[in-house]
């Protein structure tokens, strides 16, 4: 099963092993990890699972579609070229070892 790591802006880690076909953000929310909000529970709607991927990991995520792109331009914390929605984010057994942070603020 692979393990996504979760840091929050005060540098704690925090991993999760999660199962491959389930998205970043159910995990979390499922683990009641603090950081991810998921206000509209997955339909890429709210904006409030942002994530930052780690830079050297981008290649093993998918493409990220129209309609993320959109609400990454509605998010609390400032956008980055690294920025993802996490319930966009499918993890598959290549991801083992993605790493995201968590940004200041979700809502």
């Amino acid at each position: 099963m692979p393990t996504v790591t979760f840091v929050h802006p005060d540098g704690k880690r925090e991993g999760l092993d999660i199962a491959s076909g389930e998205s970043v953000m159910r995990a979390a929310v499922a683990a009641g990890l603090d950081g991810i909000v998921a206000e509209c529970g997955g339909a890429a709607m709210c904006a409030t699972c942002h994530v930052y991927v780690d830079e050297s990991q981008i290649g093993l995520l998918p493409d990220m579609d129209a309609v993320e792109d959109e609400m990454l331009g509605s998010t609390v914390s400032e956008r980055k070229a690294t920025s993802r929605l996490s319930c966009q984010l499918v993890v598959t057994d290549e991801m083992d070892g993605l790493v995201v942070f968590l940004p200041e603020a979700q809502i």
